[in-house]
């Protein structure tokens, strides 16, 4: 028996890295996960793996940003499945710069993913679970969120503003039998973060008390929790997963 058995889920942002890990360890729980990206390729490849695991899976490409594709993307999952339980609202994309270098372009991009996909994809899939009765809504915030970080006004504003959204739709949806969490990841090995110099990552370990990065699984294991039911009681939370970098 696996901890999601008979569950529908869909995970955006899953062709890749944190995303992709959820959709494997979903699957392996017993969930017939939706792999929904921008990425076509990549994102067909990670549910190609799925099913080649013995997992049921579909991919369905998205662009969170866009309303439109968003329904179409939920429609498709719905007709599949015949329903959702349980949304990750896990798409996200980085522009840092300081404030001083920010172009209004750049500000706009990582809002427009970041906080107004999730508002996006959430909007789109609660109908269906309130006509269900039940649903989770599971949200990617960050620990930068908590704390700020030089160089990341948007990024930042933008997982800051998902978990007071996730704040609002847990009183709001509460009483109709959706919880909704945030995860709060810190530093976790992805294409991401892949690029961030030495120096940064030197620095990141040496203010992490467990002395080491995260990795993809560890912020999966977190969603897999808040999906199934022995989480039946928790709702509005933020649950960091960061090695304690923010003690």
């Amino acid at each position: 028996m696996g901890r999601l058995d008979g569950k529908v889920a869909i995970i955006t942002g899953a062709a890749r890295g944190i995303g992709a890990a959820t959709a494997g360890i979903f699957a392996r729980e017993g969930a017939r996960v939706v792999v929904t990206d921008i990425a076509r390729e990549a994102g067909e490849e990670t549910a190609a793996q799925i099913r080649a695991q013995g997992g049921d899976a579909i991919f369905l490409p998205v662009d969170v940003t866009d309303f439109a594709s968003v329904q179409t993307m939920v429609e498709e999952a719905q007709k599949t499945y015949g329903r959702i339980d349980v949304l990750v609202n896990n798409a996200g994309v980085l522009r840092d710069h300081s404030l001083v270098k920010m172009t209004l372009e750049e500000f706009d991009f990582v809002i427009n993913v970041n906080l107004k996909g999730v508002f996006h994809c959430t909007k789109a899939v609660v109908p269906i679970m309130i006509a269900q009765g039940s649903g989770v809504i599971l949200n990617a915030s960050s620990v930068v969120a908590l704390y700020g970080n030089y160089g990341q006004t948007n990024y930042v504003a933008s997982k800051a503003g998902v978990i007071g959204m996730t704040k609002v739709w847990a009183r709001e949806l509460g009483p109709k039998g959706i919880r909704v969490n945030a995860v709060a990841p810190g530093f976790i090995r992805t294409e991401m973060t892949a690029n961030l110099p030495e120096k940064v990552v030197e620095m990141v370990i040496n203010r992490t008390p467990l002395r080491t990065w995260g990795e993809p699984e560890d912020i999966a294991y977190a969603y897999l929790y808040l999906a199934s039911d022995e989480a039946r009681f928790v709702n509005g939370a933020v649950l960091s997963v960061d090695g304690g970098v923010v003690l």
